[in-house]
């Protein structure tokens, strides 16, 4: 396990699921900077209630940041061409509509 924190971009509204035994968790797509000027896609799921309703309140574009457990994937893009990917478990939320409540 990797602790990161990214930052980025939605690509499209987080998502709302539910899991076994009616548990609910939230799936998200954020956009991220990558150090070589590329843009690298970071899934993210969320299960804490807190980080859950945090990502709810944020549509696409919205900027965000992370923390949490990462894992390093890759994908392949229309043309053949593998990209690199993360897959994000969030444990905190970082955006501008949090208040201090």
């Amino acid at each position: 396990m990797i602790d990161g924190l990214i930052a980025g971009k939605l690509l499209g509204d987080p998502e709302q699921r539910l899991g076994k035994g009616e548990s609910r968790y939230v799936v998200a797509k954020v956009r991220a900077q990558a150090g070589d000027g590329e843009h690298l896609i970071v899934n993210v799921i969320a299960f804490e209630a807190m980080c859950c309703s945090d990502l709810l309140l944020l549509r696409d574009g919205d900027s965000v940041a992370l923390s949490g457990s990462l894992t390093p994937k890759a994908w392949t893009d229309k043309q053949g061409n593998v990209k690199p990917a993360l897959d994000l478990v969030a444990q905190r939320v970082l955006s501008a509509y949090q208040t201090d409540d």
